[in-house]
């Protein structure tokens, strides 16, 4: 169906694809798999329209086709679904799916009632028994994804490239988009799947491709593959997840927090936190684990200073209480916290990477009050070299770096702070195995220097490989502390399903 034939890219001298040949076959599933960094996106955006100059030649149904915009694309028959999502939450699910290509009466009004039912036809097609007039902001995350889904199929797209569509929605709406994605597949669609998730792979990938260093690796079924050596394939050496636990690293009490409450924005008799405790120690890695919805970002953000006005409860740092009602205030208190989404919340895209870095510390890099080059440039090839951030240098804009890579440079921002307490929310989302390990290694390494960490993540096995105890949410309110030695999937599990009665405590949850 569509043949990339030595497809090269550069960026500021920095080749991101080199000679790479691959193709995709109609009524199959590809597999794009390769670290970040490794060329998958800017492959896509490439196929996809969006990028226009390059060398090499593309072919669709076997024929040469040079496309000068992503309309150009569409029109041919490929469509793209971002990770990111591209729909406006204001509008509804019939407007975003007609933006750009509304149908008309003869007199030149639009038609809303074909588009209407246009919309409704798809959203059946797709398994979504919706109002096609229902605002795009209400749906979830999983309903979104099919929104996007049916904009592919009203263009009639043959090729339907989707980036890391699992990467925000849960495992029953992931059970939803495999069937539906099994029925494009029986339909003749050929569809290219990139993600991090590499035991989903083996469930719905039919082949696969490895891109490395922007290379072209190797390709084939994906059934003759295993989880190993497809990781090897993609980094080029054996990557070894996780550690062994010990004895916790200390008994000192860093964080304290007594019955943390948190109003709804809008319902104000409701509350997304109810009533929460725990501690932290010195140099411990807490893991805070729950279902979608659960409260566990909110936590942060409250901690944070994220939400004033709708926050009570008692925090204490190192035995001092503190009262943090905005982030500098947060800051002051010796906190950082990492956020979910990194482009929309961590970097300032536009900006160049050292930029990105020394936003959170203008004052080392400060004298009398005007700022000091020299001292920004010290202080990002600093956080350059340490973190092992992959970039053309310091002043090369940070939307240019792969996802892993801009997550390396939003933790050097917060570490520049050198904060006490660490907050980390989903911090491995949307990056490569070998990134992955990386982070892992460097959040072990704060720890056992005394920092403390509070992670959130959806991934039980990452947090079973990385923390020293785990907390587990569920509608607001904690249910469960495991000790890591005790917390599997299973109860992990059974303690974030909603019916399991919060933990009652007027101390604090250690």
């Amino acid at each position: 169906m569509l043949v990339a034939e030595h497809i090269t890219k550069q960026f500021a001298g920095v080749k991101a694809l080199d000679d790479v040949c691959l193709e995709f076959p109609a009524g199959n599933v590809t597999a794009v798999i390769g670290e970040n960094g490794a060329g998958k996106s800017t492959l896509m955006k490439i196929l996809s329209g969006v990028y226009t100059d390059y060398e090499g030649q593309i072919r669709f149904k076997g024929q040469p086709v040079q496309f000068g915009s992503i309309r150009d694309a569409q029109q041919c028959g490929i469509a793209i679904i971002h990770q990111e999502l591209a729909l406006i939450p204001y509008l509804s699910i019939r407007e975003n799916l007609f933006l750009g290509r509304e149908l008309t009466t003869r007199w030149g009004l639009l038609d809303q009632s074909a588009m209407r039912r246009r919309t409704a036809e798809l959203l059946t097609e797709l398994r979504m028994n919706i109002d096609p007039d229902t605002l795009t902001g209400d749906l979830k995350v999983g309903q979104q994804q099919v929104v996007e889904m049916a904009k592919a199929l009203l263009t009639e797209s043959e090729v339907i490239i989707m980036d890391e569509p699992t990467s925000a929605i849960t495992e029953s709406e992931v059970t939803v988009l495999f069937g539906i994605i099994d029925d494009l597949r029986k339909k003749g669609k050929a569809i290219v799947y990139i993600s991090h998730k590499l035991d989903e792979l083996f469930t719905i990938a039919d082949r696969f491709v490895v891109l490395r260093d922007g290379r072209t690796i190797e390709s084939g079924d994906m059934s003759a593959m295993d989880h190993d050596t497809l990781i090897r394939k993609m980094v080029g050496r054996q990557v070894l997840v996780g550690r062994e636990h010990t004895a916790p690293r200390t008994t000192e009490t860093r964080l304290v927090v007594n019955g943390l409450c948190m109003t709804h924005a809008s319902r104000k008799q409701t509350l997304q936190l109810n009533h929460v405790s725990f501690t932290v120690g010195k140099g411990e890695i807490v893991g805070l684990f729950g279902l979608m919805g659960a409260g566990r970002s909110e936590l942060l953000e409250a901690l944070f200073g994220l939400h004033p006005g709708r926050v009570s409860g008692e925090v204490t740092i190192d035995g001092r209480p503190v009262t943090i009602h905005a982030p500098k205030q947060a800051i002051q208190a010796e906190l950082a916290l990492v956020p979910e989404d990194r482009k929309r919340d961590g970097l300032v895209l536009e900006l160049p990477v050292q930029t990105n870095i020394s936003l959170t510390a203008l004052h080392l890099i400060e004298t009398n009050g005007f700022l000091q080059d020299r001292k920004e440039t010290q202080l990002a090839k600093q956080y350059i070299a340490d973190m092992r951030i992959k970039t053309a240098s310091g002043q090369q804009s940070v939307k240019y770096l792969s996802g892993g890579n801009q997550q390396k440079v939003v933790l050097s921002k917060w570490l520049a702070t050198r904060p006490k307490l660490l907050m980390l929310d989903e911090p491995t989302r949307g990056i490569d195995i070998n990134a992955k390990t990386e982070i892992y290694k460097l959040i072990q390494k704060l720890a056992d220097e005394g920092m403390s960490i509070l992670m959130v993540s959806s991934e039980i096995p990452e947090l079973l490989a990385v923390a020293d105890r785990i907390l587990v949410m569920c509608e607001g309110a904690l249910t469960a502390s495991f000790p890591i030695a005790e917390a599997t999937e299973d109860t992990l599990l059974k303690a974030a399903i909603a019916g399991v009665k919060p933990l009652k405590s007027s101390q604090p949850l250690a």
